[in-house]
């Protein structure tokens, strides 16, 4: 069976990625980096009017009307330019919460023992009177921990585990972008790095990761399977995570340093991959369903 998507899927992941280096390009990144915490209200706003939150939402009640495909197509993209915000939890709660569909309300939803970006929702789902704040890794995800919440926790819904991993698709892709630009220009012993053997098999498995993560996650996308999205899920956080760490080894110590965005990239995928009952959750429910 051969996945292929249509040429409105294709107009659509173009309009992300247009509206993305409009409102979202690497210096908005960088600002910010440095006002954590922050939400912009008016990208989020601007991201409401283009549909963002509302692509799966009916028409007939002011949606989009479009599928999870779709949705997946448009969150890799975010992934792809570490767009910040409680993205799927706003998108999720669209149709549900007023003004979430519209980007005039941002929602926020305890997620096992953790909340993301808590003090800048307006709606939050879920208990959180016990909540205390954490240090996040990442400097764009502010997360609380929610004390006692795992103990109430179910499963995780599969569709915010889906969107998670197509973020988390976007991510590895980018990582992979960044490796092969930086091999092909910068030089060690008077030839561009890339000529090198080792760091020819560490973009080589970089992009053999994400391929295989990028079919995973379309497929669930179509088939909507839980296991199929557990699957997915899997791949794509490994895929972001050895990603991005690969993407480290062959910037060298550059890829440290804060100037950098390979490290902005490792930290959001580390941070996404506790989303949903981490890996085990998912690792769990495919094993339930190998063994029936």
């Amino acid at each position: 069976m051969r996945f292929q998507l249509t040429d409105d899927q294709r107009a659509l992941r173009t309009g992300v990625r247009e509206l993305l280096e409009r409102r979202f390009c690497r210096e908005a990144l960088r600002a910010a980096v440095d006002a954590p915490g922050r939400l912009d209200r008016a990208l989020w706003r601007a991201f409401g009017d283009a549909g963002f939150f509302a692509l799966r939402l009916p028409e007939a009640d002011g949606g989009v009307g479009l599928g999870l495909p779709e949705a997946v197509l448009a969150f890799e993209e975010a992934g792809r330019v570490l767009l910040p915000g409680p993205l799927v939890a706003t998108h999720l709660a669209a149709g549900a919460v007023p003004g979430a569909a519209t980007g005039e309300t941002v929602v926020a939803a305890v997620d096992g023992e953790l909340v993301e970006w808590l003090d800048a929702a307006d709606v939050v789902l879920g208990d959180t009177a016990d909540a205390v704040p954490l240090r996040s890794l990442d400097p764009l995800t502010p997360l609380h921990r929610v004390t006692g919440a795992g103990d109430r926790a179910g499963a995780a819904d599969p569709v915010a585990v889906l969107l998670t991993a197509a973020e988390q698709l976007g991510t590895a892709g980018r990582v992979c972008e960044l490796a092969v630009q930086h091999a092909r220009t910068r030089e060690q012993f008077g030839r561009p790095i890339g000529a090198f053997q080792a760091v020819q098999h560490l973009c080589a498995d970089l992009l053999v990761r994400a391929e295989t993560a990028r079919a995973a996650v379309y497929a669930a996308a179509v088939t909507a399977d839980p296991a199929d999205i557990a699957a997915a899920r899997l791949l794509a956080d490994e895929a972001a995570v050895r990603g991005a760490r690969d993407c480290l080894q062959v910037h060298g110590g550059m890829g440290f340093t804060w100037e950098a965005d390979v490290h902005l990239h490792l930290k959001r995928a580390w941070v996404r991959a506790e989303r949903g009952g981490g890996g085990t959750q998912s690792e769990e429910l495919l094993a339930a369903r190998l063994a029936g």
